[in-house]
């Protein structure tokens, strides 16, 4: 490749597919044209060389021109790239677009040496208010597309990058670019590189003709009339151009205005808002929806930071990072692995390491061959957890701001790196992130996610946050529903009580409010909780709509919140679940038995967690009593599927309503030789199935499991096939403990199991060991915070108690 002098317009050829009729030739002296690779470090370092030695007096960078009001935010101290500006159609904030800037990025070098001295700096490339009413992919220069069109012009987008690395023999554009420009060293002459890649993208585009990309040649066609009006202003000597290295042939050429015209007439148009917003680094590395597509943003910012002995310096970073996750790595390691990546290098007939001859260098030395510790060091280095910040005189919408005051107060900081957080509801500063997280969550900005907490009880949450950067349009979209968090949370909830059609949505909808404390919302959601109650009459509806109810007025109770409505509807529902679950469970296919078995957990569960006085003064009690006899129905009905029946007889064997005799009787009347092996296999699934300590249960209890074995093998062959996917799906939710216990068990039989007086058997004791037994206990009353009275913890009384209660 040839390399041109100083200021020398790049050659190139102006063809019919690629730019708009009434283009002449290029003049010979012109503005200053930097042909950039978008986020590429060594771009970076060279455009700021050049308008070193340049000195322009006007700075244009391709981006949206609304934003030129807002570049001067870019020289506070806390502006921190990595930042994007945000465009949003001002009454529909969906539709949005970024334009992301990192600090290795040769457009925010270029605005930030503007800034820095005293240059006019403006942004050149189409509006946004013309961009996002183009974004539905309709091109108005072309209104009626040829349906035969240019078979000269690529069917995708063409990937400059990519097709200069194949034509320079290079299987991967990123090693090709690490080559040629971010492993070379400085210039002479700061402006040859940007002649070479010039001449470069012009040959391109003879090959290529159009670039593939929806409405280039709008984009272009504009930002020679910006061009044009800033030579005018400012003399062609004085202008410097920061662009796409692609577009450079296409403004380095002469078009006539009113061809460029004829391109911009007609153009669709809304009335957009910009702001700036934070970034991350993982937005930059992904290559759909926002992304940029940046294989590695970690590296290239080390690579920009770096201004001497990069390979290094890395090593010292992975170093560091392994040491803080308890890894043994010395200096002796950094040193090979340095030494190493250069002998890789130079095999691969490299001019310095690279990001792949690093990482490889990583694995041999560092990480022992293992991908596992590699996969971190690409995840918190070569990726990167960076999240940018905005100064607050960026212009937001007043949710925004509301919403950073209280993200302030309760000192819970956006964070990109993805965290959990316990929560103590019990605490006013938890309870009140608490209240922010669930309001947030009914608007959809789905900053956190509520997880299962590590700790039992109603006053923990567990949430597991991470901030992303199209989370700042969603806030955008909520501002129409107020101008607070509180107040859009509240309008949206009373919008979503009067459109929900389904119960569960309601209830689902009454939790949320409760939950984020949305006293404002609550009567609308009554209201209709209380209309759609009454109107449905699907049991399965009413079993859906009770745990999430149940649920509410337990962290109603936590909270301190009013439930005393809620509680009536619950109460209602409960009943009237009572009065139709067993008739709603005869008759059911596979299916339909599977989720009848659901909610058959789900409010049984429910019905637990009901205050113990109702509305008119009943107990819980007595609610508790009508589900026992709900139970007792569907464990004796034939016509209830075999599932739900043994579920139901596991049930009222869980919470005492039956002994173990009865218990085994439902299981020898279900395992009867007149009983069809499936339907026996799904009563066994629903008895001992699932993760409820059944496998427990068998190992524990011998007839229940003799019942299962001498039914089993008695399963004839040709049914046995049919009934084999549903055990193996029973037992293998059974710890592997669990079933090589029971596989000893059954291979002894019950008539060769030790009992009380009898030698025990390997691996089993000969009998209760007393000793050992009271030995635990102690730890056990501390766990389950009954004090240091240790005079408490012996005796076989409180022995059984302490068991029952942590559930053993």
């Amino acid at each position: 490749m040839t390399t041109p002098g100083p200021r020398a317009a790049p050659p190139h050829a102006v063809l019919p597919g690629d730019v708009p009729p009434g283009a002449v030739p290029p003049s010979a002296d012109g503005p200053l044209l930097l042909g950039v690779r978008h986020h590429g470090p060594g771009s970076a370092r060279a455009v700021r060389a050049a308008l070193g030695a340049a000195r322009p007096r006007v700075v244009l960078v391709e981006g949206p021109p609304e934003g030129d009001a807002l570049l001067a935010l870019a020289a506070e101290e806390d502006m921190r790239p990595p930042v994007a500006l945000l465009a949003h159609v001002a009454d529909d904030p969906g539709r949005a677009a970024f334009w992301p800037m990192a600090e290795f990025s040769p457009e925010w070098v270029a605005i930030r040496w503007a800034l820095a001295h005293g240059a006019e700096v403006r942004l050149i490339d189409l509006p946004a208010a013309h961009s996002l009413a183009l974004a539905d992919g309709t091109d108005p220069a072309d209104p009626d597309p040829d349906p035969d069109p240019d078979p000269g012009a690529p069917a995708t987008p063409v990937d400059p990058v990519g097709a200069l690395a194949e034509a320079a023999g290079y299987d991967a554009p990123e090693r090709w670019w690490e080559d040629v420009v971010e492993h070379r060293g400085a210039a002479a002459d700061p402006l040859a590189p940007f002649a070479a890649l010039g001449e470069a993208m012009a040959a391109l585009r003879e090959t290529y003709g159009a670039s593939g990309h929806p409405h280039d040649l709008i984009r272009e066609a504009y930002m020679r009339q910006q061009l044009r009006a800033a030579t005018k202003e400012f003399g062609a000597e004085k202008v410097a151009v920061v662009c796409g290295a692609w577009h450079v042939p296409a403004l380095a050429g002469r078009f006539t205005v009113a061809a460029d015209r004829a391109l911009l007439k007609g153009l669709p148009k809304v009335r957009a808002e910009l702001t700036w917003v934070p970034w991350t680094h993982r937005r930059l590395a992904r290559r759909s929806g926002y992304g940029a597509g940046i294989e590695a943003p970690g590296w290239y910012r080390h690579l920009f930071e770096a201004t001497d002995r990069p390979v290094e310096r890395w090593m010292t970073k992975v170093a560091g990072l392994l040491r803080e996750e308890d890894r043994q790595i010395s200096s002796a390691h950094v040193i090979e692995a340095v030494r190493l990546a250069g002998t890789l290098a130079a095999m691969r007939d490299r001019p310095l390491p690279g990001l792949a001859e690093t990482m490889d260098a990583v694995r041999a030395v560092m990480c022992e061959g293992s991908d596992v510790p590699l996969g971190l060091i690409h995840d918190r280095l070569v990726v990167g957890d960076v999240l940018g910040e905005v100064p607050d005189a960026a212009p937001a919408v007043p949710l925004q701001r509301d919403l950073v005051r209280i993200q302030r107060g309760l000192r819970l900081k956006p964070e990109a790196a993805e965290r959990e957080l316990e929560l103590d509801l019990r605490k006013e500063t938890d309870a009140g992130r608490s209240r922010l997280l669930h309001r947030l969550g009914l608007l959809g900005i789905g900053w956190g996610e509520r997880v299962r907490a590590r700790s039992t009880g109603t006053f923990r949450e567990s949430w597991r946050l991470s901030w992303e950067p199209e989370l700042s349009v969603r806030v955008a979209e909520a501002g129409v529903w107020g101008t607070t968090v509180v107040a859009a949370a509240t309008a949206k909830a009373r919008a979503a009580a009067a459109a929900a059609t389904s119960l569960g949505a309601v209830t689902a909808l009454a939790e949320h409010c409760l939950l984020a404390e949305l006293p404002g919302a609550l009567p609308v959601v009554m209201r209709a909780l209380a209309d759609r109650a009454a109107l449905d009459t699907d049991v399965a509806h009413l079993a859906q709509a009770l745990p999430a109810l149940a649920r509410a007025l337990r962290y109603g109770d936590v909270r301190g919140t009013g439930t005393a409505g809620l509680a009536e509807v619950a109460a209602g529902l409960a009943e009237r679940i009572c009065v139709g679950f067993a008739p709603a469970c005869s008759g059911l296919d596979a299916d339909g038995a599977a989720e009848m078995r659901t909610h058959l957990d789900a409010v049984h569960t429910a019905t637990g967690l009901l205050p113990t006085t109702g509305p008119s003064g009943a107990g819980a009690d007595g609610l508790r009593e009508r589900w026992s006899a709900v139970l007792v129905r569907l464990a004796s009905r034939d016509t209830v599927p075999g599932a739900i029946r043994g579920r139901a007889a596991r049930l009222l064997l869980d919470e005492g309503s039956v002994e173990s005799e009865d218990a085994a009787r439902y299981m020898g009347l279900a395992l009867s030789l007149g009983t069809a092996p499936a339907d026996a296999a799904a009563w066994i699934e629903g008895f001992v199935g699932g993760a409820s300590g059944g496998g427990m249960l068998l190992v524990h209890d011998d007839r229940l499991l003799a019942l299962v074995d001498g039914w089993l093998t008695g399963v004839p062959p040709d049914a046995f096939t049919d009934v084999l996917p549903l055990l193996r799906r029973t037992f293998a939710a059974y710890h592997a403990g669990v079933r090589r216990t029971l596989g000893e068990l059954v291979r002894r039989g019950p008539a060769e199991r030790p009992g009380p007086g009898d030698a025990a058997a390997p691996g089993f004791g000969a009998a209760l060991d007393a000793a050992r037994a009271d030995a635990v206990l102690p730890l056990m009353a501390l766990l389950l915070n009954h004090g240091d009275d240790r005079d408490r913890v012996h005796g076989a009384n409180h022995r059984a108690n302490c068991l029952t209660e942590v559930g053993c």
